[in-house]
């Protein structure tokens, strides 16, 4: 008796295994064949008869789960690349109960997929955390200088305006430089405004607020304020804070479209406590060479960090804050660096102090 089903064909000829047709590449050439797929009588091997085939045999064991479907079910050879067959409709229960179960759910193989999936992500994160890390103050050091002290007088001259200057004041100025070993690179002014702050722009501007020398209890306090911008200036740290703040925008997009904006973005930089750090110790070198003592410097800090927590002083203490993190780690730094050993000198005399206090105008004092 034979009867059709759909697109195969089973035929039973009394105790004879069922047989079945198949679409079947054979793995070496590119043509499709329809053979006649026949159980061993053991029905743990089978062959394919007809349609030019290689008959085999080939162990039901040896068979791959390859894709299945309600339409059709597929299955390779293991060690025979490209060699396939596919039942276009379910197959007999005889052959079926002999076919592998397609693998729907492999947890090891899922935990290794996920752990390499879990492996590349990490690697990505952490490239991109380098990258965000070192770009910046890479590209910091390659921008000439040139380029950068003209980035740096455009941002100067927007506070031209309020800039202080008169010979008693700029003296004081240039004694207070000297003794700091200011390179002929750097230019320090002082603006006349009342916030608490000094600030190091690109290419070797340096500007101390009027409102910070009128706070100093003295001369040796702003010494270790400038030297501090002067760390800032030789680590290019104003120049790697824009370029973290406004990306490749500031080198393509033409610097003097938004002078205003990169003003306000250095003046309220908040440079990194490896910044501050790495300012610090500079600073602390500096005051050391010119035998100028740590300890104000350090009681500056303190003071600041103290008037930081009063709700009155929060408007003029502000920018001095956000720009420059307070810590006791920073205070303390200065304070060790102290030698008793050491004869300091005041950083200017009385009538040098006064002359720059009064460099903008504001009253003299102590």
């Amino acid at each position: 008796m034979t009867s059709t089903l759909g697109r195969y064909w089973v035929a039973t000829k009394g105790d004879r295994p069922v047989d079945t047709r198949v679409w079947h590449y054979d793995g070496r050439t590119q043509q499709r064949r329809m053979p006649t797929l026949v159980p061993s009588a053991d029905e743990t091997y089978f062959t394919l008869e007809g349609d030019g085939a290689a008959p085999g045999p080939y162990a039901f064991a040896d068979l791959q789960p390859e894709g299945h479907s309600h339409h059709e079910r597929a299955f390779g050879l293991k060690g025979r690349p490209g060699w396939r067959i596919t039942f276009l409709e379910f197959p007999p229960s005889e052959i079926a109960v002999r076919l592998p179960k397609p693998r729907r759910d492999r947890p090891w193989l899922s935990r290794a997929r996920l752990g390499w999936v879990a492996a590349v992500l990490v690697v990505f994160a952490l490239f991109v955390l380098g990258l965000t890390l070192k770009l910046p103050p890479l590209l910091a050091r390659l921008i000439p200088q040139a380029t950068q002290q003209r980035m740096g007088r455009l941002v100067v001259a927007n506070l031209g305006a309020y800039a202080c200057s008169n010979p008693q004041g700029e003296a004081a100025l240039k004694v207070l430089a000297a003794r700091l070993r200011q390179g002929d690179d750097v230019t320090i002014r002082v603006v006349h405004a009342p916030m608490i702050n000094a600030a190091a722009f690109p290419g070797g501007e340096v500007v101390l607020f009027d409102g910070l020398i009128q706070s100093a209890e003295s001369p040796d306090e702003i010494a270790g304020v400038l030297a501090h911008e002067l760390g800032h200036v030789a680590h290019r740290d104003g120049m790697e804070a824009l370029i973290r703040d406004y990306g490749l925008d500031l080198l393509f997009g033409g610097f003097e479209r938004n002078v205003s904006g990169y003003s306000s973005a250095l003046l309220h930089a908040r440079h990194s406590y490896k910044a501050e750090a790495g300012a610090d110790g500079y600073a602390i070198g500096r005051l050391q060479f010119a035998r100028i003592s740590p300890l104000p410097t350090a009681a500056l800090l303190a003071r600041l960090a103290q008037q930081d927590e009063s709700p009155e002083n929060a408007g003029k203490l502000l920018t001095y804050v956000s720009s420059h993190p307070l810590s006791k780690s920073r205070e303390r730094a200065f304070q060790a660096s102290a030698d008793p050993s050491v004869r300091y000198e005041p950083a200017l005399d009385a009538a040098q102090w006064q002359a720059l206090r009064r460099m903008c105008g504001g009253a003299a004092g102590a």
